[in-house]
């Protein structure tokens, strides 16, 4: 498995992370497969968040993950959400989350933690203490945030210690107004209308890697564009280029987001051990500038 340098650290991580949410549709033996297979392909980065089946995915990928050592896994969780209460980000709700995660999870310490979409009534300077307390403690080794704009990662980073190292966004073919508002600079198209303070431009700039969740969905999971009878003239130009790289569709369309040169990391959400296969090989194909570019059209995407 390739690697990326993860943020401004010298830390190398596979180039594709392995998402967890949906881990808890597996029986334990089947969760057993699955991570055996995700890390025979290297691919030893596994992401998880404390809403995920309420911590269950959590709990299943510990007794799933228990004869590997820890130092052979990568492991991320995420934390902030109280489905269908509130996002929490104070101090006291951070840090008890990482217990129960690290209690779940049945290790030590997180490589990295998430914060997990913004809260409106973020109080930096209590996300900063929990920050060092998480830190100094050893339970934390990196931070990062999913879902924030520029100026909201600039506030925290502000009064927060360590790096702000990864924002976890979602990107796809079918979901790329992160991509499209850059090429619509100055336009008065649909595309022009920057709705994330061009994010892809400053996590550039900033060393922050850009984890791409939901790569292969359109809309708000609304469902996966391959095979979806709606994007035919997408999965017809990428079966074409599938075909000529001897690849399936799943690999074509993750090699897609691989050849932005932002290195982006897609993080996937299959539980398939043969789609996550061919996700694992979409590290292996560079798609030609001609190709990343017939791909974005043929999704409905415009050039100015």
């Amino acid at each position: 498995m390739k690697t990326i340098t993860l943020g401004r650290t010298n830390l190398q991580v596979p180039v594709i992370a392995v998402g967890c949410m949906r881990l808890n549709s597996l029986d334990k033996k089947g969760a057993e497969r699955f991570v055996k297979t995700a890390l025979d392909l290297g691919a030893n980065f596994f992401d998880h968040a404390d809403v995920y089946g309420g911590g269950s995915c959590e709990s299943l990928f510990a007794d799933a993950s228990a004869s590997y050592p820890r130092d052979k896994m990568f492991l991320q969780s995420k934390c902030g959400i109280r489905p269908g209460v509130a996002f929490d980000f104070s101090k006291e709700h951070i840090l008890a989350s990482v217990d129960g995660i690290l209690k779940r999870l049945k290790t030590e310490y997180l490589d990295t933690l998430l914060l997990h979409r913004p809260d409106a009534l973020v109080e930096p300077e209590e996300v900063a203490a929990a920050f060092d307390a998480l830190h100094n403690s050893g339970k934390v080794r990196n931070f990062g945030v999913s879902n924030q704009n520029p100026f909201q990662i600039q506030l925290l980073q502000k009064f927060v210690n360590q790096p702000i190292l990864v924002n976890q966004l979602q990107l796809s073919v079918t979901n790329a107004n992160m991509i499209s508002v850059g090429l619509h600079v100055n336009m008065l198209d649909d595309a022009a209308v920057n709705r994330d303070s061009s994010v892809l431009d400053f996590c550039r700039l900033n060393d922050i890697t850009i984890q791409a969740w939901s790569p292969f969905q359109f809309g708000f999971f609304e469902g996966v564009f391959l095979g979806d009878e709606k994007f035919s003239k997408l999965n017809a130009k990428i079966r074409e280029i599938a075909e000529k790289y001897g690849m399936s569709d799943t690999t074509i369309a993750l090699a897609w987001i691989l050849r932005h040169p932002a290195r982006i990391q897609p993080v996937t959400g299959t539980m398939n051990e043969k789609r996550l296969v061919d996700c694992a090989k979409a590290a292996e194909v560079a798609l030609s500038r001609d190709e990343w570019y017939a791909i974005y059209l043929s999704a409905g995407n415009i050039l100015p």
